[in-house]
């Protein structure tokens, strides 16, 4: 079956730097898209990036763009996501998920379109992010 493990996760304070991976089984035979998501204490989860699988398109929601930085390595089923300028805001558990269908780039959809939790079936563990002096 389909896993999904999260790695990389910390302790960082404000303004500072972490990736995390995800280590995904049939990167390359089942799955559109890769995306993270987080829960912070007491918020619903939400969608956070994402990236196709097809040819490695990446979506951002708008609280993270010019910070966060999603990114693929085929040859070793990974995703990551760089997260630079860390902001206490950030501090959640962050899980990945792969989606099955997921629209084109072609599609006119926007962004947050594709980083709704209910269009992706298999999901991680969680890695804990604590951004905080």
């Amino acid at each position: 079956q389909a896993q999904l493990v999260e790695s990389g996760g910390g302790l960082v304070q404000p303004g500072g730097s972490l990736r995390l991976s995800c280590l995904v089984s049939g990167f390359t035979l089942d799955f559109k898209a890769i995306g993270w998501f987080r829960q912070a204490p007491g918020k619903t989860r939400e969608g956070v990036s994402c990236i196709s699988t097809d040819d490695g398109t990446p979506y951002y929601t708008d609280s993270v763009k010019g910070r966060f930085t999603i990114s693929r390595d085929s040859a070793k089923n990974t995703v990551y996501l760089q997260m630079n300028n860390l902001k206490p805001e950030d501090t959640a558990v962050y899980y990945c998920a792969a989606a099955s269908d997921f629209p084109g780039a072609e599609s006119d959809v926007p962004d947050w379109s594709r980083l709704q939790i209910f269009e992706y079936d298999y999901w991680g563990q969680g890695t804990q992010v604590t951004v905080s002096p």
